[in-house]
């Protein structure tokens, strides 16, 4: 009993961990699309729809928007379709790599 005990316990701390494995990635994004000062809000919109993302600053100076998102929920591939299903097409620019 006692082993059972120690197992269980055991797998409830893996199951704990695991979300711990987790990261965080910040990517940055060339959105060279954007013609207006409005434009980032739409940007900024369809990025924040995607799940896994933390953070989402899009700038319609820089043309870029830096993206903080759960790498275990989303991917960078998810936030190149996200720009350009809302009209703005873009390129990683600094981050990890596409998936």
């Amino acid at each position: 009993m006692r082993v059972l005990s120690a197992l269980v316990v055991a797998a409830a701390a893996a199951l704990v961990a695991l979300p711990a494995a987790a990261a965080s990635r910040t990517v940055t994004l060339d959105v060279p699309g954007m013609a207006c000062p409005l434009c980032p809000i739409t940007v900024r919109k369809a990025l924040e729809k995607v799940p896994g993302v933390e953070k989402a600053e899009v700038s319609f100076e820089r043309k870029e928007a830096i993206v903080t998102f759960d790498d275990t929920k989303t991917d960078v591939g998810a936030l190149l379709d996200a720009t350009k299903n809302a009209g703005y097409p873009s390129s990683l620019k600094s981050g990890p790599p596409k998936q």
